[in-house]
């Protein structure tokens, strides 16, 4: 099952995540107010569909005053989004988030997922954030740093740490990494995650890590254990015969 933006974001919260301060609405005015209310002079418009490449599709606005929130908004909402991973069709805009904008220095990709060869969970990151993963790895795989994690043991302090220093951070932000990634792996198990994908993960121009963009995909078969997740569900975002099969426990 997968999540909307701004569900990912509010679960980061809840674990200790840095993430943009944001508010979702799902009308032009709600997304108005939302840029009033979060202050600032810069928001981001993100249209709320469970598929990538939204920014490439203009679904991700740069807005600079309130009225121009709306405007963009009002240009998303009732509307398909095609993305490379919609097919022709798109998936329907009912919700927009509203994110104050961020002073980005460099994009990071982070994500933890299972290895299915190695029956383990892996880190994976790259300094190419931001762009599609795969392309990466087909283009440039030596960019790809990945750890495999012992379910025993957990994600330990010095994986994270050779991660950070692959990515090329320092000084503070080792530290800084190490807390996001043992958050990131604590959520990934305790809400029975099969992904989570922060891409990008920003370091700001004042040096702070932050979570830009938050990707989440919780194992279906484990939603009993989450009566939290389960009503969280977007049916809007599945197709009509997979919608209909799922009302049945079929596939």
């Amino acid at each position: 099952m997968n999540l909307h933006e701004y569900q990912a974001k509010d679960l980061f919260r809840g674990y200790g995540i840095p993430v943009p301060a944001g508010k979702v609405a799902a009308s032009a005015d709600e997304a108005a107010d939302a840029a009033r209310a979060l202050g600032g002079t810069v928001w981001m418009v993100k249209a709320q569909v469970h598929a990538g490449g939204r920014g490439k599709a203009g679904g991700v606005q740069l807005a600079r005053d309130p009225d121009a929130v709306g405007v963009a908004a009002a240009h998303m909402l009732g509307r398909a989004l095609v993305t490379q991973q919609t097919g022709r069709e798109g998936l329907p805009v009912e919700r927009v988030y509203i994110e104050s904008g961020s002073d980005i220095a460099r994009e990071i990709y982070l994500s933890l997922t299972l290895n299915r060869e190695r029956g383990r969970i892996a880190l994976i990151a790259s300094a190419s954030g931001g762009m599609d993963i795969e392309e990466v790895a087909h283009e440039t795989p030596e960019k790809i740093l990945s750890v495999t994690i012992h379910p025993a043991a957990g994600l330990q302090a010095h994986q994270a740490r050779d991660i950070a220093f692959g990515l090329g951070l320092s000084g503070s932000q080792i530290a800084e990494f190490q807390s996001l990634a043992a958050a990131l792996y604590r959520l990934y198990i305790e809400k029975d995650l099969s992904l989570v994908e922060v891409n990008p993960l920003i370091v700001t121009r004042g040096g702070a890590l932050m979570a830009l963009d938050a990707k989440i995909n919780v194992d279906a078969n484990a939603l009993l254990r989450h009566p939290d997740l389960a009503p969280r569900r977007d049916a809007s975002q599945k197709d009509p015969m997979e919608r209909r099969a799922a009302e049945h426990d079929i596939n």
